[in-house]
C-alpha cells in the first residue's frame, strides 16, 4: 500500500497517468472469437478520469489459432483539460485489424495491423496503427501457468491525411501467467506525440477463457 501511495503521489506531481485495462479474447467456436475490452485511463492514477474506452468485435482465424481478422467497434469518452477546465468529448470508432503470431525460441511475437474510422463530434478521421509485441518467459521456457514473463511493445499511429504522424507508444512490463487462459501484467508506457511526451503506468488483465468447448 505504501508503494502504491508513493507511486500515485509522484504521478500527480510529474503528470504521470495510469491506465487500468481489461482485455478479453474469447473463443465462440473453433474459428470465431469475441474481443471485449475496457480501459479506464486516469490523469492522477485515481478518480480524475482522462478517458474511458470500451471496444468489442468479432474475429475469425484464417489458420489454427492464428492469423486473425477482426471487425470491431469502440466507444471513447474523453475528458481533457482545456484552459484549466474539463471538457467532455465522445468518439465512435469502427476498426478492422489483422493479428499474426510467431514464435522464435522463447520469444512470442505478435504483429497487429489496425485501420480505424473515427467519428468525432465535429470531425471524421482515419488512422492506421502498427503494433509489435514481444512476450519472453523468464522462469520457464514456455508461457505456462505460474510463469513470470517480460513484455515489450512499440506501436506507431499514422493519420491517413496530413499531418501523417499521430503518436508512438513504447512499453515495458513484467507479467505473470495465472492459468492457461488468464494472465496479468504491470508496466510503464511512454507516449510520444508531436508536441508532448507523457508517461503512463499500466495494469492489464487478460482473459482468454473460451465460451465454447
Amino acid at each position: 500500500m505504501a508503494l502504491t501511495a508513493t507511486t500515485f503521489f509522484f504521478a500527480q506531481k510529474n503528470d504521470l497517468g495510469a491506465w487500468y485495462m481489461y482485455f478479453g479474447n474469447n473463443k465462440i467456436s473453433k474459428k470465431l472469437n469475441l474481443h471485449n475490452e475496457i480501459q479506464y485511463r486516469s490523469f492522477d492514477g485515481g478518480t480524475d478520469l482522462e478517458q474511458l474506452l470500451i471496444r468489442t468485435g468479432i474475429g475469425y482465424d484464417l489458420s489454427e489459432n492464428n492469423n486473425n481478422i477482426l471487425l470491431g467497434y469502440g466507444f471513447i469518452l474523453s475528458q481533457p483539460y482545456m484552459d484549466g477546465e474539463k471538457q467532455e468529448n465522445i468518439e465512435h470508432r469502427i476498426f478492422q485489424q489483422y493479428i499474426t503470431k510467431q514464435k522464435f525460441g522463447r520469444f512470442n511475437i505478435q504483429h497487429r495491423y489496425r485501420l480505424e474510422e473515427r467519428f468525432l463530434e465535429e470531425d471524421f478521421r482515419m488512422r492506421f496503427r502498427y503494433y509489435l509485441n514481444f512476450n519472453i518467459p523468464i522462469n520457464n521456457k514456455e508461457m505456462l501457468p505460474k510463469t513470470f514473463y517480460a513484455s515489450v511493445y512499440n506501436e506507431i499511429f499514422l493519420h491517413l491525411d496530413s499531418p501523417a504522424f499521430d503518436r508512438n507508444r513504447v512499453y515495458g512490463a513484467l507479467g505473470y501467467v495465472i492459468s492457461k487462459n488468464l494472465r496479468i501484467e504491470a508496466g510503464y508506457m511512454n507516449q510520444i506525440q508531436e508536441n508532448k511526451n507523457r508517461g503512463q503506468i499500466q495494469i492489464g488483465f487478460y482473459n482468454n477463457i473460451p465460451f465454447s468447448k
